[in-house]
């Protein structure tokens, strides 16, 4: 099945269930501190590692979500839009690389004490857009991939707020073309983020 139909049908299935969730639906947004993996470059076969890890840059996310309650425990599909940054030395200068992805976490929760809730779960991850400045696109390993969320939330009435942590789980390659002949760049694009999510609860079960 092509990539782009299966995510455009999980995101429906994933609408669906949010507008027949027993528990409610709603909007949520937040803000990232992300890193990628190594940025290698390859000249005549011969690779070298330019800089061995790229340092975090801030990115944001926007989307809705569902949660279904099961007593203590709850289940909260969502579906974000998330952009993301990390930098680079690259020929002396500092360069941005920016990724845009659709990402759909499918999150298990338990209620500990009040409002406190922790929760996990997979996040199957479409990614939409690459840039690395000054280098042309060339491709990416796998457009579609999995990663792993993990975090705690407080629930205050309507308004939730949540931290994070999500990481991919395994390397998926995206390449460049340099600016030389025969130089190619090849990068980690697999995030490693701490999210701070904000959400509102636009229907509730009654």
């Amino acid at each position: 099945m092509n990539k782009r139909i299966l995510v455009l049908s999980i995101a429906f299935i994933a609408m669906v269930f949010y507008a027949n969730a027993q528990s409610g639906f709603g909007v949520k947004a937040g803000l990232s501190y992300n890193t990628t993996g190594e940025l290698k470059q390859f000249t005549n076969e011969t690779g070298t590692i330019i800089d061995n890890k790229g340092s975090g840059k801030s990115g944001y996310n926007v989307g809705i979500y569902g949660k279904l309650g099961l007593g203590p425990i709850f289940l909260r599909p969502e579906l974000v839009y998330t952009k993301t940054t990390s930098e680079y030395i690259l020929n002396s200068e500092s360069v941005d690389y920016k990724m845009a992805k659709l990402d759909m976490p499918v999150l298990v929760g338990i209620k500990l004490i009040g409002p406190l809730s922790v929760f996990a779960g997979p996040a199957f991850q479409y990614v939409l857009d690459n840039d690395l400045k000054g280098l042309e696109f060339n491709k990416i390993e796998n457009d579609f991939t999995v990663g792993f969320n993990l975090g705690a939330s407080l629930e205050l009435g309507r308004l939730g707020l949540d931290v994070r942590y999500e990481r991919g789980f395994s390397q998926n390659e995206v390449e460049f073309t340099g600016v030389g002949p025969n130089v190619t760049y090849r990068l980690d694009s697999r995030p490693e983020q701490i999210i701070f999510g904000l959400s509102y609860q636009l229907s509730a079960k009654k």
